[in-house]
């Protein structure tokens, strides 16, 4: 099935061997995604009461289909209709929460072409709507992950212009907040949350 961004482009998709391979290395080899992590701690917070969040369902235009049996179909061809935003959004103690995941497999720094301009751009809007936006960061090859805010990833996208092509770690280290995975929920970001509010006030 092929699928494209709205500039024409085409994304691929992983053979299953390919998607194995990935969920074995990308989450401290517990055979588990990043976003899959993600996706049970927001399951867990609502079950138990805690938040309403979930991630963004993607928009697409379907345009062909083929119909091997009169009971089922089969996409062949779909595009994306407009550009992704962030990936999770809901509601904490009152709070709209509006964040967006990433991984990288550095260990010294994040690097910033992981984001993309429409994206800033739609954190900005949300941070003058003074709702909580952050970023959460997973460097699997350091079993690490960090809260970082909208204001401070804000700030280090418009550096760019002086060169600088990602984050380092350190920097990530001090103005951010460490989440360190566990149980349930697997990525506790809630903490960091709570962490990033008393700051604030």
């Amino acid at each position: 099935m092929t699928f494209r961004y709205p500039n024409g482009q085409s994304f691929s998709q992983k053979n299953p061997r390919e998607r194995s391979l990935t969920r074995e290395t990308t989450f401290a080899n517990r055979g588990m995604r990043f976003e899959e992590a993600i996706n049970q701690s927001n399951e867990y917070y609502l079950t138990h009461d805690k938040a309403v969040v979930h991630k963004k369902p993607t928009p697409l235009q379907i345009v062909k289909v083929d119909y091997p049996k009169r009971s089922a179909a089969v996409i062949k061809e779909a595009y994306f209709r407009q550009p992704s935003t962030t990936d999770y959004n809901g509601v904490y103690r009152g709070y709209y929460l509006d964040f967006e995941a990433k991984e990288t497999k550095n260990k010294t720094s994040f690097p910033l072409k992981n984001f993309h301009q429409h994206q800033i751009t739609h954190m900005q809007q949300c941070l003058k709507q003074e709702a909580l936006c952050f970023v959460l960061l997973w460097f699997s090859s350091l079993n690490r992950c960090f809260f970082l805010s909208a204001e401070n990833l804000v700030d280090y996208w418009n550096r760019q212009e002086n060169g600088r092509k990602s984050i380092p770690l350190e920097l990530i280290e001090t103005a951010g907040i460490e989440i360190v995975p566990q149980i349930a929920p697997r990525i506790p970001y809630l903490l960091a949350v709570e962490q990033y509010l008393e700051k604030r006030s």
